[in-house]
């Protein structure tokens, strides 16, 4: 008989595949930069739709007028709670101080008891911002905020002044990215609930006249050691994971929501109110979930900003 080979069900790049804690990601690694200024943003995810563009890429469509599929994401501005100062210790960063704004929304009493308690220290190595969202501005159903940090990059001295001039402003997603750069997106992908080994990993649907099961492992492995390996495919509830996406593409940012928003509005979201941007491609995530974007860890060249068409206005599933 043949010899037959088969690659591993199921990829250990992703291990244990812990579901998320929250609906909205946390980020491990920020990229650094020179300059003073804040390196992310948030936003919700509205749907997709496709663009006409002319491609000017160097590719066999070069010129021509191409079909290109985007995520639309709203946008709303974010604003700062506070300014927190963190020092280095041998046991990791400790946050010893904060500074908070002088203006709170009251829809932030929904999310958490906040002090308004706040002290500025001498000595310090690192500050962060944290601001909330606002879904209140948006149509998708609810008031309580999400609270993050966003770090702000550059010199020490830079960062606090720059903290202190936006504490009471709001941010507005112009401030941070621009058309035509790339970003990295995180986000929490479906829950698909608790699924079987052939969806959750992709194990082959096995003939008719198997034993017991046809979509089941054909075995969980040796006599000896007496235990099932981590390695074997079973199943268990699937999705709900923290992804991110590497370097997509901002294609547009824009005020305009009459040139985006379809007749009775996107379905499962509503209408577009706030500024929103296009991103190439799919993102991770359901309709209303937050996304958050950060500048690319692994930065890529951007490519000249295509003429766009037309944008459709049919409301997708």
């Amino acid at each position: 008989m043949p010899n037959i080979r088969s690659p591993r069900r199921g990829s250990l790049q992703f291990w244990p595949r812990s579901r998320a804690k929250r609906s909205y990601a946390s980020v491990g690694s920020w990229k650094d930069s020179d300059s003073v200024k804040l390196i992310g943003f948030a936003g919700y995810k509205v749907g997709m739709t496709h663009l006409i563009v002319k491609d000017n890429s160097n590719s066999t469509t070069k010129g021509e007028l191409i079909s290109q599929p985007v995520t639309v994401v709203e946008c709303p501005p974010l604003k700062p709670l506070s300014v927190r100062f963190y020092k280095n210790t041998p046991y990791g960063i400790k946050l010893i101080s904060e500074l908070y704004s002088k203006n709170f929304d009251k829809e932030l009493n929904r999310k958490a008891k906040l002090s308004k308690k706040s002290n500025e220290p001498k000595d310090y190595d690192d500050i962060k911002l944290v601001v909330y969202t606002q879904p209140k501005l948006t149509s998708i159903g609810k008031k309580k905020p999400e609270i993050f940090e966003l770090p702000i990059t550059g010199a020490k001295d830079k960062k606090l002044e720059f903290a202190k001039n936006i504490l009471d402003k709001e941010i507005n997603i112009n401030d941070v990215f621009k058309e035509g750069q790339f970003l990295d997106v995180h986000g929490v992908t479906k829950g698909k609930g608790f699924q079987g080994t052939v969806k959750r990993f992709g194990v082959a649907v096995r003939q008719h006249k198997s034993e017991k099961v046809k979509r089941g492992v054909g075995s969980l492995g040796g006599w000896t050691p007496k235990r099932v390996s981590y390695r074997v495919p079973m199943p268990g509830k699937m999705g709900y994971h923290i992804r991110m996406d590497y370097n997509k593409w901002l294609i547009k940012i824009s005020n305009k929501i009459e040139e985006i928003n379809p007749n009775g509005g996107f379905l499962q979201y509503g209408t577009v109110k706030n500024n929103y941007i296009l991103l190439k491609g799919s993102i991770p995530g359901s309709r209303k979930r937050l996304i958050l974007l950060t500048d690319p860890l692994r930065q890529k060249k951007s490519f000249q900003q295509p003429e766009i068409n037309y944008i459709s206005l049919e409301s997708k599933q």
